[in-house]
């Protein structure tokens, strides 16, 4: 009998990848330990649907829980592993060794957090988990005032959804425009003019200072009545476990193109992951949906021994009140130099080209979905 497979990991990522082995025809055993109180779930819903309260927290799951008993799949909630042996193979979790045979790190990322204390009058929230979303859900509605400091995608995400329910909704951030380092000002100011045409006191340049009473002091001196901070300013790669059992990590676990370790039988995927990609020439980590989903397959076939070569182009999407967006490509860290806005059959769509040097980085469409292929076919045809 040969050691099963172990997958650390309760997200997208790792559903994806235990889904794909079984889908594969791989009959092993299979373990797989995740943090929280739930089977594997993908997180989109949580700052949409799901925060809404349109859709139950079990229909963020990436399989019912019943799937994994049906296929063989052991599943242990609630479990932290604690460390990882390279040399024994092994993974501890609460001091119970589990040998693996080869293992995959899907242990995504955390929030970043700000030093801000809650009064009795105001809460401060995180947007992560089911959990985070089910307590903000119950924090909004209309006599409610949120403040949501970061106007990154969960930030305005949130912010929408909030609305939707008839919140009063601030959002703060220091740079000049919203989502600024992914859209550059340009495309920033659109959104930010869908936010304030739906009620939302968008502030930029400023920034939450302190809580006091049942106000918010910003930096710029202003103060806003609220009842509840959602803090939203990104989030940083649980790579911890990886680091101590000696395993290469820099802003991520370091993977290759076959998403494995310096360790043969160690891969990783998702957000975690930080990838040589093939088709852009450099280490790309992505903490979007299509990734997880993307690299958590191909992670399948590597741990199964296959031939992998992770070349999927990062791609992310967004819904906010009635826009609705696709974004294909990486800017990285050579920047662009040209922005092309190219407008749509109506006026709420538009598309949008980002180059270097005359060659397409990333494209982007705002409602129109019928351009999808196109737009993902011309940045690859452009690597």
């Amino acid at each position: 009998m040969s050691e099963p497979i172990v997958i650390v990991g309760g997200g997208l990522a790792a559903g994806s990848a235990v889904t794909e082995l079984r889908e594969a025809g791989y009959d092993g055993d299979v373990v797989l330990f995740a943090d929280e109180h739930h089977v594997p779930y993908e997180r989109p819903p949580l700052s949409k649907a799901v925060l809404r309260g349109e859709k139950p927290a079990e229909s963020a799951y990436v399989q019912p829980a019943s799937w994994y008993a049906e296929h063989d799949v052991v599943v242990r909630t609630g479990a932290h592993v604690d460390a990882i042996d390279p040399t024994t193979q092994t993974v501890s979790t609460d001091g119970r060794e589990t040998a693996f045979s080869s293992l995959l790190l899907a242990t995504g990322a955390r929030v970043r957090t700000l030093p801000i204390e809650p009064t009795d009058q105001v809460e401060v929230h995180y947007l992560r988990s089911i959990d985070d979303s089910a307590g903000l859900h119950a924090r909004l509605g209309p006599d409610r005032h949120l403040l949501v400091v970061g106007a990154g995608w969960i930030g305005m995400e949130a912010a929408a959804s909030a609305r939707e329910l008839g919140t009063t909704v601030t959002v703060v951030d220091p740079a000049e425009q919203p989502l600024l380092a992914v859209l550059g000002p340009e495309i920033g100011a659109r959104f930010a003019a869908v936010h304030r045409d739906h009620g939302v006191d968008l502030r930029t340049r400023t920034a939450l200072d302190h809580l006091e009473g049942g106000e918010a002091v910003l930096t710029d001196g202003s103060t806003i009545q609220v009842d509840t901070v959602l803090v939203g300013v990104g989030v940083l790669p649980n790579d911890d476990l990886a680091s101590a059992a000696g395993l290469r990590v820099d802003n991520g676990v370091l993977v290759d193109s076959h998403l494995r370790t310096d360790h043969p039988r160690i891969f990783a995927a998702g957000d975690v992951a930080n990838a040589m990609h093939p088709v852009l020439g450099e280490r790309v980590r992505v903490e979007h949906w299509q990734n997880a989903i993307g690299q958590g397959k191909a992670a399948a076939h590597a741990l199964l021994g296959e031939p992998v070569s992770y070349t999927d182009l990062p791609y992310f999407f967004t819904d906010q009140y009635d826009l609705g967006m696709e974004y294909f490509g990486y800017i990285g860290s050579g920047g662009f130099d040209d922005l092309t806005v190219e407008p749509g059959k109506t006026d709420d769509a538009f598309a949008a080209y980002w180059s270097r040097e005359g060659r397409l980085v990333a494209a982007m469409h705002v409602n129109q979905w019928d351009r999808s292929d196109e737009l993902r076919d011309r940045v690859r045809d452009s690597h």
